[in-house]
């Protein structure tokens, strides 16, 4: 489209009051910019389309059933990641937001993102700062309204899902992944959820990049292989060292109206284990008891019956985190599935050289010796 018809389509839009379509005229608008190599112009729209707030998440027909929809509030800065982690999360929102140089290029941004961790390290929170970072709402699935007891009810209501995903732009959030996506190969499952599972990778292949899709799930071993495919980003959320923990309490600290009382390092020490879903509800509790109290107790005080509080409860149970893969097997097996020629172990090696000695040995004594009882021929 010319750049005066973009113009005159955006005073349309913006009369009508259609604030989507300003909103995706302009970014039209902006890639057309871009690629004269305006910039100026271009980074300006940028910045107005940037300030200007989203519109309210359009609600979902009545039809669509299974969507939790929300508005999000959390933003990226109190979400605690790795270096790395942040550097990718950082370079798929920037995609995003630069989406329409990507286009004006051939090419379109990431838009499906698989978040793999333990419970209480972050997953749904960080789906809903990305939400926040993008101006997006998120939508959440629920499984509960969204599975049927039908037949082909259930891949009927997912697709309606996305349908509603494709014409209403948003981060489509799907936690505990596996209960939806469960490898098919399970001889434990009966045909619909392979159907189910069939239909939900179709529907990602199909999902426009103007939406997100973004799935979180504690078993990744229970995935069916051909998912993981599907998902342009693969993050692992790890459980906070002592160190990471210190730099979370260090946060909650800065925060207080009084001296937290106890070092960041030390709290760390003494809540070894946890995870960040366990340190926010520690600071939460210490924070409630400190209001109630009027200021009667310092938060030292607080802190330190909390700690012993804890010792008195039942630990957490952690599993540890199966890959998605089977385990590795030995490596002078999985060299010979690589047409790699590798010996055995260098003890069974032993054991079968001396036992083939000996065998040897034995069978050669026993044909001497009915060589020696033969009668000699006479010549």
């Amino acid at each position: 489209m010319a750049r005066n018809d973009l113009v005159l389509q955006l005073v349309k839009s913006g009369v009508a009051g259609d604030r989507d379509a300003s909103r995706r005229v302009a970014e039209a608008l902006v890639a057309d910019e871009r690629s004269k190599q305006r910039s100026a112009l271009a980074e300006r729209l940028e910045g107005v389309l940037k300030a200007a707030p989203r519109a309210a998440p359009t609600a979902p027909r009545e039809d669509v059933v299974g969507l939790q929809i929300k508005l999000p509030d959390r933003t990226l800065d109190t979400i605690c990641l790795s270096d790395i982690n942040r550097v990718l999360i950082e370079e798929f929102i920037e995609e995003q937001d630069r989406s329409d140089l990507l286009r004006s290029h051939g090419m379109e941004p990431r838009h499906t993102m698989l978040l793999v961790g333990a419970p209480g390290v972050g997953k749904t929170s960080l789906a809903e700062a990305i939400a926040t970072a993008l101006s997006l709402p998120l939508h959440t699935v629920k499984y509960d309204t969204l599975v049927g007891s039908y037949l082909g009810e259930t891949s009927a209501r997912l697709r309606r899902v996305f349908d509603h995903a494709r014409t209403n732009p948003c981060v489509l959030f799907f936690d505990e992944f596996d209960a939806i996506g469960k490898e098919r190969g399970d001889a434990s499952d009966v045909g619909e959820l392979k159907r189910v599972v069939a239909s939900l990778l179709t529907q990602i292949d199909d999902m426009p990049a103007t939406s997100v899709a973004i799935c979180a799930t504690n078993h990744p071993e229970l995935l069916d292989s051909a998912a993981w495919r599907r998902f342009e980003m693969r993050l692992t959320l790890e459980l906070p060292d002592a160190a990471e923990l210190a730099d979370y309490f260090v946060r909650f600290a800065a925060n207080l109206d009084e001296p937290l009382g106890i070092e960041p390092a030390a709290l760390a020490t003494a809540l070894e284990g946890a995870s960040y879903a366990d340190a926010e509800a520690f600071c939460l509790d210490a924070k409630r008891r400190s209001v109630l109290s009027l200021g009667a107790k310092p938060m030292k005080q607080i802190v330190e019956t909390l700690l012993e509080r804890r010792q008195a409860q039942a630990p957490i149970q952690r599993v540890t985190l199966q890959g998605a893969k089977p385990a590795p097997r030995k490596r002078w097996e999985s060299a010979k599935t690589a047409s790699e020629t590798v010996s055995p172990p260098p003890e069974k090696t032993k054991a079968k050289t001396k036992k083939t000695a000996g065998k040897g040995a034995g069978q050669t004594g026993r044909k001497n010796a009915r060589k020696s009882t033969r009668p000699s021929s006479t010549t």
